[in-house]
């Protein structure tokens, strides 16, 4: 039976972890309001005797003395961010500005002790990196040289705490990233990305006389991360949402809002859409609706979509943009793409390239309806990332819309002869008796943007983690067993590593 209570989850093992975790999840920390859970750290930190500064943004660095006689050891870097991907069940009644994370000790479809929440997302992606590094730090048998704990600001909408970060914030430079998902590999590069956002703005008038007030919604999808997992081929609510409205030809439909998913970094699992059409078209959508939904089921393995088709009131449909702009805007996000663009040939199930169509959002301007879809492109290959995103602009412009790429940031490249991969790699084998998977993901690590801010050749990192499955969805959840695994991986490198 699950436990709903963080009392349940402290009082696992290892304590220092889960109650610092648990401390976390009390905090409210959306992405560009970590003001609160800053405030929590510092005052964890400076407990501790800890020195602690922040730069002009957030980005924090605790500065955390050797254990005696390893003072001479190299500087490690723990690094992690503090905000979290704030997404919640449509059912779930929650306030991520006010209300803390209910954390849920339960277990899953293989019997696997897990912590998950209560209709949201958990914040183990990145709470359980930052908890592990603390843990390490202020536990007084485990041994280490100098650490610097980097608890960066704003990752999940942009990475845009490790962009601003100054060479001499921290002195380490070898850098343990804890913000993987896999407790059995070792990560040594990760993709660029970008966004890429088109706006239609749509001159609106009121719905025909006798026409069918609509409100079409897709819901009940997995949803996750639009890196990490986008080869999974979940299924797209604002594409299934589409689909439907276009699957029997020409309807003459006139959007009066269209809505659907909330960020940019996860693959969206609900989408609304608001309309004026003929009579008789109600009857022609939920045929359409019946079939889209079957074929995700079958093809996509959401057996829970749910995709209805309703009457809508006069009042959330008082205005509508024209049947051909209408068209214009449907056409043009069926021809958007979403899912794996390219793989790397040298590297079997790697991801190269891949592009998310994962908002839309629409507002009334002054007469008008302006519709944003929002694009995020991942790629290890500049060309190909570049190349994307002008795909995209070139679908935009027969579309109509006006389109523009910005929130670039650089990936991440392997360095196979790393000497903390060497040290990672031998205490590995030497704590589970196997070898890890080296490796690379598909997603944005703040590793590749912390090596350009420090120059090239200046880093030498490494990034692991513990089992988490379903990040950026209300699904997430992590391994309680793994925690305990990567919390011994991690006092084990650390003493490897104080004795170079």
């Amino acid at each position: 039976m699950p436990t709903n209570a963080s009392a349940a989850v402290e009082s696992l093992e290892p304590k220092a972890v889960w109650q610092f975790f648990a401390g976390m999840a009390a905090v409210p920390r959306p992405s560009k309001q970590e003001q609160r859970i800053r405030a929590h750290v510092r005052k964890v930190a400076e407990s501790h005797g800890f020195k602690v500064k922040e730069d002009a943004v957030g980005n924090m660095l605790i500065e955390v003395p050797a254990s005696p006689g390893c003072e001479k050891a190299s500087i490690i870097v723990l690094q992690g961010h503090l905000d979290m991907v704030c997404e919640k069940n449509s059912g779930t009644t929650h306030d991520f500005d006010k209300d803390p994370i209910r954390l849920v000790l339960d277990r899953d479809e293989n019997g696997e002790q897990i912590v998950r929440a209560d209709g949201t997302t958990l914040g183990a992606d990145n709470g359980i990196g930052v908890s592990l590094a603390f843990a390490a730090a202020t536990s007084r048998d485990v041994v280490h040289g100098p650490l610097e704990i980097l608890c960066t600001v704003d990752e999940e909408q942009g990475l845009s705490g490790a962009k601003v970060i100054a060479p001499d914030f921290f002195k380490g430079r070898r850098l343990l990233n804890l913000d993987s998902e896999e407790d059995d590999a070792l990560y040594i590069g990760c993709a660029g990305g970008c966004d890429t956002t088109l706006t239609w703005t749509l001159p609106t008038a009121p719905p025909p006389a006798g026409s069918e007030l609509l409100r079409v919604t897709v819901s009940g999808l997995r949803g996750g991360h639009s890196g990490a997992e986008i080869h999974l081929n979940r299924a797209n609510a604002i594409k299934l949402l589409v689909l439907t409205l276009t699957a029997a030809g020409d309807l003459s439909l006139r959007l009066a809002a269209i809505n659907g998913g909330s960020k940019r970094n996860a693959i969206p699992r609900e989408a609304t859409a608001l309309l004026a059409a003929p009579a008789g078209t109600r009857e022609k959508l939920a045929a359409a609706a019946r079939d889209v939904q079957a074929e995700c089921a079958r093809y996509d393995g959401e057996e829970k979509c749910s995709i209805r088709i309703e009457a809508a009131k006069a009042q959330d449909v008082a205005a509508v943009a024209g049947a051909a702009d209408t068209s214009r805007v449907l056409t043009g996000i069926i021809g958007l793409p979403h899912g794996v663009l390219a793989v790397v040939p040298e590297i079997a199930g790697l991801v190269q390239t891949s592009n998310g169509t994962t908002t839309v959002q629409s507002e009334p301007a002054a007469g008008k309806l302006r519709v944003i879809v929002g694009c995020l492109s991942r790629s290890s290959s500049r060309p190909q990332l570049d190349a994307t995103a002008r795909q995209i602009r070139a679908i935009a412009a027969l579309a109509g819309a006006e389109a523009t790429t910005d929130n670039g940031y650089p990936g991440w490249s392997p360095n196979i002869k790393s000497p903390t991969l060497a040290a990672c790699r031998r205490v590995y084998e030497r704590v589970f008796g196997k070898a890890p998977r080296v490796t690379a993901i598909h997603a944005g690590l703040e590793c590749g943007i912390i090596g350009e801010r420090m120059g090239e050749g200046a880093m030498d990192m490494v990034s692991f983690g513990p089992n988490i499955k379903g990040a950026h969805s209300p699904d997430e959840r992590v391994e309680v067993a793994s925690v305990r695994r990567m919390y011994d991986y991690i006092v084990a490198v650390l003493g490897e590593l104080a004795k170079a």
